[in-house]
């Protein structure tokens, strides 16, 4: 019963989903304008969160590498968005970032605990330095003027990432694959000593993910007419996706998406509106998500849930009695 139960609550969940980006696709004809790139943003949130889930939430490695990666698909857009059609461009700035991840996990994931999210954040930094160094000393300037397209096309084609990623972590958590790489976030010794090379399968699962927010920053790259490593390589994109998990729970496929969905309103919202409080606002956020909502808002609609079941069995049980 309870693998069945368990089949029917995946089964849901993807119909849930396919209406979801089915009602998305025609977002840019009800709500032209703004609306479409705020939804691409959010969109794009949803792209890194459900990424950083997919590998932390399942490995307990914490990793803050994702503005690496996204910078990368943006200066793949940035160097040959005006020579290459647009399709290919994103294809190979989500390549770059996942060759780009499989070097640094091959180095890193060796690590364990805080050493491995120190250097993942480190590298964000080195890339940002890298590049700086890179315009200014040998291409003699300082940031590019990007390609621009229409916020209609950023949209769909952050849709189709975003579905395409759905998919692919709905089948991932589905088969062996995912069940391998939970049991390295319970117990990495043990799932080692099952005969799963562990190494291997963090490396994999980790340039994978990349893949994704490379992709993502190379089409969001079109929405800026400028850039340069300090918009490319923005530091927030590696806290961002972590606030968002945590505040939507990290133990659901749709938690993240949730967080997702509310940050990057209140962080396209606050930022407008007060631009230098904002990162104040969403500190303040987190601590208060970490005290009240250890597991999310998805772990206390579950609990309410459980609560209400618990206590109308209780009354039934009372009226049968009686």
């Amino acid at each position: 019963m309870n693998i069945l139960a368990k089949r029917n609550e995946w089964y849901v969940q993807l119909a849930v989903f396919a209406v979801l980006i089915i009602v998305l696709a025609f977002l840019p004809a009800y709500a032209p304008g703004y609306p479409v790139i705020l939804f691409a943003i959010i969109l794009m949130f949803g792209v890194m969160t459900i990424v950083w889930t997919a590998f932390s939430g399942s490995t307990g490695y914490i990793s803050l590498a994702t503005s690496s990666f996204f910078g990368v698909g943006v200066y793949a857009t940035a160097a040959l968005g005006r020579t290459l059609p647009l399709p290919l461009v994103v294809f190979i700035g989500g390549l770059i970032a996942t060759c780009l991840a499989a070097v640094t996990g091959a180095i890193t994931l060796r690590l364990k605990g805080n050493y491995f999210s120190v250097f993942t954040f480190g590298l964000v930094a080195l890339m940002q330095a890298f590049i700086l160094w890179w315009e200014i000393n040998i291409n003699h300037v300082r940031g590019r003027l990007v390609l621009v397209v229409d916020n209609s096309i950023i949209y769909y084609y952050m849709l189709g990432i975003f579905a395409v990623l759905l998919v692919a972590v709905y089948l991932f958590r589905r088969y062996k694959f995912g069940l391998a790489l939970q049991s390295i976030g319970m117990n990495e010794e043990a799932t080692e000593h099952i005969g799963i090379d562990v190494t291997r399968l963090k490396i994999i699962v980790f340039s994978f993910s990349a893949l994704f927010v490379g992709a993502a920053g190379a089409i969001l790259a079109t929405r800026w007419s400028y850039i340069d490593p300090y918009i490319a390589f923005n530091m927030n994109y590696s806290f961002f996706p972590v606030l968002m998990a945590i505040f939507g729970g990290v133990g659901s496929l749709y938690g993240p998406i949730i967080g997702a969905v509310i940050f990057a309103y209140l962080e396209e919202t606050l930022i407008s509106r007060f631009p230098y409080y904002y990162m104040l606002s969403f500190g303040l956020v987190l601590v208060a998500a970490i005290t009240f909502l250890p597991n999310g808002i998805t772990g206390l609609f579950k609990r309410k849930l459980r609560g209400g079941l618990v206590k109308n069995n209780g009354n039934s049980r009372m009226q049968q009695s009686q």
